[in-house]
């Protein structure tokens, strides 16, 4: 059996591996899990899969969670903080580790299951968006395996002639990008004002977690995948072209040199994705209700709109930069984001304050990782500032 890791079995996508493995029960087994602050759901997760070491975020969760797995008799082992992450992406049972810690949270404990050669299904934005070019290095550098679970990444991925492959060996011109448009596509720009955490967080599509269900509202989870794709598939953002669709049928395309367009289709569900990256070069079974081509009607696309998106605009300005821009970037969208799921910010304002701090703060040159952690540190603190000021 497989040994899996899931960093943040308690989000959407770490529920929906689960449901994958346990369809697949003789095939994999969850060795790890952790959860930010949800004591409860990772408990009940625990009794269910009985995984032999569990994380808490924090050492008060830590002690609730071991407390109560103690008092049901569960042999599970509790940790806590980035050591316990850093510890379950990397143990010797595991061969394969779901990485879905929202934000920048996650990125040290991908970064430690890449540095012990695990295969990282890779459903965190942030390691790449971050430190693209150290993430990189470090899969290759030890031998490790990427594989991208976002669906329209992983779309991309099975579009590809085969794993490894760059543009010019496969003939590719363009990748295709396929973005719903959130819930405010037709929406004025005068009311795009006054729109609702509620609001935002109700996509007609995707089952997602708030942080990211905002970032599609805004398109910045668009423009943080172009980065992405770019350091995925080696490419550059000027042949990433992102295609709105408001159906999400199509997860994707490439577009080849010959003429010819592959797309990737198939139900808005991530347990697809999923199972393709626990299973590939196979495949196994999902659970996901199939695709009904006769009762699907039409498939519209059209072009993204960046007056209502600037975040998008924002996004493509940072993947052309060879430095901490994205870092930058991604910090202040965190804060903005935050605030806006608080109340303490309207939806503009997210674009707002990110483009105060992308055109503030000087961006460095990507030497290390401490350098990252630094701009992304700097970004915070003034995004925050700028917050308090505009509320």
């Amino acid at each position: 059996m497989i040994g899996v890791t899931i960093l943040g079995s308690t989000g959407s996508i770490g529920i929906s591996t689960l449901e994958v493995i346990r369809l697949n029960s003789a095939l994999y087994r969850v060795v790890a899990m952790s959860a930010n602050t949800d004591v409860d759901r990772l408990f009940q997760q625990c009794l269910d899969f009985k995984p032999m070491i569990a994380v808490m975020a924090n050492a008060d969760s830590a002690t609730e969670l071991q407390r109560r797995l103690c008092d049901h008799g569960s042999e599970t082992q509790v940790e806590s903080g980035a050591e316990g992450l850093a510890h379950i992406a990397s143990l010797d049972e595991v061969e394969c580790v779901m990485a879905a810690i929202v934000g920048a949270a996650g990125l040290l404990p991908t970064l430690a299951a890449a540095k012990a050669g695990k295969r990282i299904l890779l459903a965190n934005k942030e390691a790449l968006v971050m430190s693209g070019q150290i993430f990189m290095d470090t899969i290759k550098n030890h031998n490790a395996e990427l594989l991208p679970i976002d669906s329209e990444h992983n779309a991309i991925f099975q579009c590809m002639p085969s794993k490894g492959h760059g543009f010019a060996q496969c003939g590719i011109e363009k990748i295709l990008l396929t973005a719903s448009g959130g819930p405010f596509r037709q929406m004025g720009l005068a009311e795009l004002q006054s729109v609702t955490p509620a609001q935002a967080c109700a996509h007609p599509n995707w089952d997602m977690g708030r942080k990211i269900s905002v970032d599609s509202a805004t398109m910045m989870n668009k423009g943080l995948e172009v980065i992405e794709a770019c350091w995925l598939f080696d490419t550059t953002p000027d042949l990433v072209q992102v295609v709105v669709h408001p159906q999400s049928i199509v997860h994707s395309m490439v577009e080849y040199c010959d003429g010819s367009i592959l797309a990737q289709l198939g139900s808005p569900d991530m347990r697809t994705p999923i199972a393709y990256g626990l299973a590939w070069p196979q495949r196994i079974p999902s659970g996901v209700k199939r695709l009904d081509l006769l009762s699907m009607g039409s498939l519209d696309f059209e072009a993204p709109d960046l007056e209502r998106f600037p975040c998008l605009a924002l996004a493509y300005r940072a993947a052309q930069a060879a430095d901490t821009t994205s870092a930058i970037m991604n910090a202040a969208n965190e804060c903005a984001v935050d605030a806006f799921l608080r109340d303490e910010l309207s939806f503009l304002g997210i674009a707002q304050v990110v483009t105060q701090v992308m055109d503030e703060l000087p961006a460095h040159a990507v030497s290390d990782l401490d350098i990252i952690l630094a701009d992304d540190l700097v970004a915070r603190e003034l995004a925050n500032d700028i917050i308090a000021a505009i509320s």
